[in-house]
């Protein structure tokens, strides 16, 4: 970099429209392969609890050793639900791998909606067959949204059921997407009504306790928790981890520390570390997957910097493509 560099600032605006979903899937299959093959640098994520079940975090990453470092730093806010705000709020900045100065920032709300869903979708085409077909959500949030329309670039949908405690966000989602879709997508009156009957759930909550029951799961179905982001958040219930033919992970490490019903069955002895599947691993074909048709299998996602560090790499190379994004002196 010269003397002069300057930053590249990238919007919100500008974030969705160079990070599409294709390419975010493909962003978020790099981050996973990078881990699951030990080449990304992965220090601890920083939680800081807040008020009114407000937690702020920050995550670093490297994608390869020879990438630049990568740090997102914002904040869940579960009450900014009842304000009309998003409930993730961060900003994404990229440093130079050479001279280790600020080379791009850009909006990190965009990029933790767009990256987290995108990721959900690698699980899925890495963790289900081809016969996947129905879909339950539960939550309707943005990111309940923003994962039908990621898993459906993955696998050919036929129904979706969606269901939330706000019943008009929750039909009005329902309505939108439906309008969007090849599929069939509605809003039903309760989270069994959603679950029964489904090849996949995606659980998109920050409960701290379970919206499901285990007993509502159909054998083989394949439950995706992105809500149980930490220790103690608990969307799924402690019965469907301990029935799980495979539990998976997006980092063990992390898991162990972050994911609140992995870490509740493992205090319990309900089941232990080597249990547990890091994705990137079954991703990148560095282990043996296969799994029977009747097992349940159960991914937690807490999220991890390598994620945030793969997004903001596609996203600053199609913007200098592209000559998107405003340049600022420092």
């Amino acid at each position: 970099m010269s003397q002069s560099a300057s930053l590249l600032v990238l919007s919100a605006e500008d974030v969705h429209a160079l990070f599409g979903v294709d390419l975010a899937i493909e962003s978020q299959r790099r981050a996973f392969t990078e881990l699951g093959l030990s080449r990304a640098v992965l220090p601890p994520r920083l939680l800081v609890p807040g008020r009114d079940d407000a937690v702020s975090f920050c995550y670093a990453a490297r994608l390869s050793p020879d990438m630049g470092a990568v740090c997102k730093f914002g904040s869940v806010n579960p009450a900014n639900g009842g304000r009309g705000l998003p409930v993730v709020s961060a900003l994404v900045t990229v440093l130079d791998p050479e001279d280790g100065r600020p080379v791009a920032v850009m909006d990190g709300t965009s990029i933790t909606t767009i990256r987290t869903s995108a990721a959900s979708a690698v699980a899925v085409d890495a963790l289900t067959g081809g016969g996947t077909r129905s879909l339950a959500i539960l939550g309707s949030g943005v990111q309940a949204g923003a994962h039908v329309r990621a898993i459906a670039r993955v696998r050919d949908l036929s129904d979706v059921r969606i269901w939330s405690p706000d019943t008009g966000q929750c039909r009005a989602l329902a309505a939108t997407l439906d309008a969007e879709s090849a599929f069939a997508v509605s809003a039903v009156a309760s989270a069994e009504d959603a679950v029964r009957g489904a090849d996949l759930v995606v659980c998109c909550t920050t409960s701290r306790d379970p919206v499901l029951q285990d007993d509502w799961l159909a054998p083989g179905a394949t439950v995706i928790s992105i809500g149980s982001f930490a220790a103690d958040r608990h969307e799924v219930p402690a019965e469907l981890v301990a029935r799980a033919g495979a539990l998976v992970v997006d980092d063990v490490a992390t898991a162990l520390n972050d994911a609140g019903p992995i870490v509740r069955a493992i205090s319990g002895s309900v089941v232990s570390a080597s249990d547990l599947i890091p994705l990137g691993e079954i991703v990148a074909g560095a282990r043996a997957w296969r799994r029977e048709d009747y097992d349940v299998v159960y991914f937690n996602s807490v999220g991890v910097g390598v994620q945030d560090a793969a997004a903001a790499a596609a996203v600053v190379e199609a913007a200098l493509a592209g000559g998107r994004g405003v340049r600022v002196g420092l």
